[in-house]
């Protein structure tokens, strides 16, 4: 290995630990070829060879600095065939990111939120893609630091997206909540899903107890919908997207965060999931979608411990 490729990956180790933080400024080339007991030119290709992979920022007459997300840089640089193994929630947009991202990511065949989460636990996963509300309305955080906490677990966010009741065209039954659904054939996700713990926390609220309910559970959000189409049921729970083809109307409840949870060892193996949601065709094709709100998508934040209430 060349003697400037061994430079760079000792400073993109640090980097990935945090040893080096965001913003972080290195050494003079000089300064730093004589700790090393190499030449200025080396360190100068070393440089070089972490600023095109994003990990540093080489700005003029300012010593190089560690990027905003150096250490997800870093770690790709780090293992750069390494491949992206998702599990968790079903959503149409997101088989269109799938789509376009191609080998870069595999799909684990785990479907649901929680499940997806277990997987991640389990190592049998890098992420899971995840909308789970807690009782106290916050999506997400609390459930990531339960099950990854010792992992320096992260969100990364995908988009917000609108669930929903699904309906015949006209809304013969006149649905406009949760409260109208008993005695109703309802198509559900799968326990374990994401959807079907919210509508279990929608009929709680409105007085109805989950197990009244019935109706056929199914493992997608297309396949609610044609229950619906094909009439097999009454009504539908999940999102927006993609009814109008099937001549279908959406009542909406509500928007949700869309994240992935995984932790901070599979940072470097979502670049490519950052650099396609950061990709202008990604986000058209995905706004072409109804239901979607993108104005987050990318971001990516640390999920610390829980803060203890004051008492």
């Amino acid at each position: 290995m060349a003697r400037y490729v061994q430079i760079a990956n000792d400073l993109a180790c640090r980097v990935r630990s945090g040893e080096l933080a965001a913003g972080a400024e290195l050494p003079g080339v000089r300064e730093y070829a004589r700790t090393l007991g190499t030449t200025s030119s080396t360190v100068v290709r070393a440089y070089r060879y972490l600023a095109d992979g994003a990990v540093i920022t080489m700005a003029d007459r300012r010593r190089a600095q560690v990027t905003g997300e150096g250490a997800i840089a870093a770690a790709r640089l780090l293992e750069p065939g390494r491949v992206f193994r998702l599990a968790g929630s079903d959503d149409p947009a997101l088989s269109v990111l799938l789509n376009w991202l191609g080998t870069a990511v595999e799909p684990v065949g785990v479907r649901g939120s929680f499940p997806g989460l277990r997987a991640v636990a389990r190592g049998e996963a890098d992420g899971a893609v995840i909308h789970l509300r807690h009782r106290d309305g916050v999506y997400n955080e609390a459930f990531v630091r339960s099950v990854l906490g010792r992992d320096e677990p992260h969100l990364l966010h995908l988009w917000r997206r609108e669930q929903g009741l699904i309906v015949p065209a006209g809304n013969p039954r006149g649905l406009t909540s949760a409260a109208g659904l008993g005695g109703l054939q309802v198509a559900r996700r799968e326990v374990g899903a994401g959807t079907r713990a919210l509508l279990d926390q929608l009929l709680l609220a409105q007085g109805t107890a989950p197990d009244k309910v019935a109706g056929p559970e199914l493992s997608s959000h297309m396949e609610i919908a044609f229950a619906v189409a094909l009439g097999i049921a009454d009504v539908g729970v999940g999102v927006r997207a993609g009814l109008a083809d099937l001549g279908l109307e959406f009542i909406p409840l509500l928007w949700e965060p869309y994240e992935i949870a995984l932790g901070r060892g599979a940072l470097g193996a979502a670049q490519p999931l950052l650099a396609a949601l950061r990709d202008p065709a990604v986000q058209q094709s995905v706004t072409a979608l109804d239901g979607y709100d993108i104005a987050h998508t990318g971001t990516v934040r640390l999920v610390g411990p829980d803060r203890p209430s004051e008492g």
